[in-house]
């Protein structure tokens, strides 16, 4: 199972980046791509929208299923990752690379208290 160790995690299999410019990168996790099988669709969150952490703000839906994803952090969005949208499959063949959107978060240093990469793995068995 791939988790960098250079990111943070949710226990609903987001993960998080910080970013040079104070902004925040999220996305799904390896396991959580793994779980739902082949994407076929991302709806995202629109840029401007004001999210709360915990609250559901974009979706994902596979063959098997459709799953919420979840804003790890409150802020507002700040961009959206459309070639993931036009190409949902990558999220797939590279989920630490293919982001889904990013946020200003309200307050930076919450990214600390989500999980590390050791946590996450102890969460997920790995």
């Amino acid at each position: 199972m791939n988790i960098p160790q250079d990111l943070r995690y949710t226990e609903s299999h987001e993960w998080v980046r910080k970013e040079s410019d104070g902004s925040i990168t999220v996305g799904i996790t390896d396991h959580a791509q793994e779980a739902l099988g082949d994407i076929v669709f991302l709806e995202l969150p629109n840029v401007g929208n004001s999210l709360k952490a915990g609250d559901a703000c974009a979706v994902v839906e596979s063959v098997k299923a459709a799953s919420d994803i979840y804003a790890p952090l409150s802020g507002e969005v700040i961009a959206i990752n459309e070639a993931a949208t036009a190409l949902p499959e990558t999220v797939n063949s590279d989920a630490y690379g293919s982001w889904l959107f990013r946020i200003k978060p309200a307050d930076i240093s919450k990214v600390d208290g989500l999980l590390s990469a050791e946590a996450y793995g102890k969460n997920i068995g790995a």
